[in-house]
């Protein structure tokens, strides 16, 4: 048998949520240079801020401004720092104490061995030189032999100039991974690659499912007669697509259906194109558009899109029970 196939696969999105008041003060801090903390009802001094009151339960409204430098009280070592963390070196994430507050933050300290920080370690905020109101404004490092510590947080008011409060924030999100194909699928992706659509039989419903599956759903027994499919087919169902995100490679509005190739008993998704969006419908009838010879792999984007044939809808009754 041939070897399965595999690749590596990003999924990734921007995550967008506006901040509040509370969050917004603390990350409006950050972008300025300084750090905010809240005062609570039992008088203890937290930050970041929460948004309510852990005791009182009422929103956070006393804001401080702390100094910008603390104690750490614990402390772990990154040795393999991945994507996405402060640094690409080794580092420490540890819990440091504010001078000023009552409970640790988290956050990363800039060493460069375990032997360089300790419990009880002072350390200072580092700051960026352009900032954006976001945690990786600021890290923290060893403040050298300081061992004076304020007796109590500063009265925040409005420090400094006013500026325009951060209210929003955008987090670009991403899981990386090696999506392994089942040989069934393998031989799917390897006939993409000379131009065929090729599914797999239930030997006992007779049902033709595309891309293939190793057991059909139904009646959970190997599907192991290979079926090559036609590469016209009906559109059973439909999404216009008119919301923008991150990679989006076509101008919305665009149109995002599953598409029952002849033959086949399982709808395949796709995009149709070369059709106003308001003219596409259920039992529009369509062919594949494949890409320069040049441009295949071993992927379904071997197919452009699919374009109508001109021919006459299908009658729904041929194709209401793959809806």
């Amino acid at each position: 048998m041939s070897r399965t196939l595999s690749a590596p696969v990003t999924v990734a999105f921007d995550y967008t949520r506006s901040t509040g008041p509370v969050l917004g003060r603390f990350l409006t801090g950050l972008r300025d240079g300084h750090l905010v903390g809240a005062r609570l009802s039992d008088g203890r001094v937290v930050c970041p801020p929460p948004e309510f009151d852990p005791v009182s339960h009422t929103a956070c409204d006393d804001f401080v401004t702390l100094a910008d430098t603390g104690t750490v009280t614990s402390w772990t070592w990154v040795s393999e720092p991945v994507a996405g963390q402060p640094f690409d070196r080794p580092f420490a994430f540890a819990l440091i104490t504010l001078d000023g507050a009552t409970t640790p933050m988290l956050h990363a300290v800039d060493v460069s061995s375990p032997e360089e920080i300790s419990t009880g370690l002072r350390v200072r905020a580092r700051w960026a030189a352009e900032r954006t109101g976001a945690i990786t404004d600021v890290v923290f490092e060893p403040a050298g032999d300081e061992r004076q510590v304020p007796a109590s947080p500063i009265d925040n008011g409005e420090p400094g100039e006013v500026t325009e409060p951060v209210s929003g924030i955008v987090t670009p999100v991403s899981l990386d991974y090696t999506y392994a194909a089942s040989p069934e699928e393998s031989a799917f992706f390897r006939g993409l690659s000379e131009g065929r659509i090729l599914g797999q039989r239930c030997p006992a419903c007779k049902k033709v499912y595309v891309p293939p599956r190793p057991a059909c759903p139904t009646d959970g027994v190997p599907t192991v007669e290979e079926v090559e499919l036609s590469d016209t087919g009906t559109v059973t169902t439909f999404c216009i697509v008119n919301v923008p995100f991150l990679g989006q490679r076509i101008t919305p509005p665009y149109v995002s259906a599953y598409i029952l190739l002849d033959g086949a008993d399982i709808a395949l998704q796709h995009l149709i194109l070369d059709i106003p969006v308001e003219e596409v419908r259920m039992g529009l009838r369509v062919k594949a558009v494949w890409k320069p010879r040049e441009e295949w792999g071993t992927t379904i984007e071997n197919i452009s899109h699919f374009s109508p044939t001109g021919d006459p809808d299908a009658e729904y009754d041929t194709y209401k029970h793959h809806l």
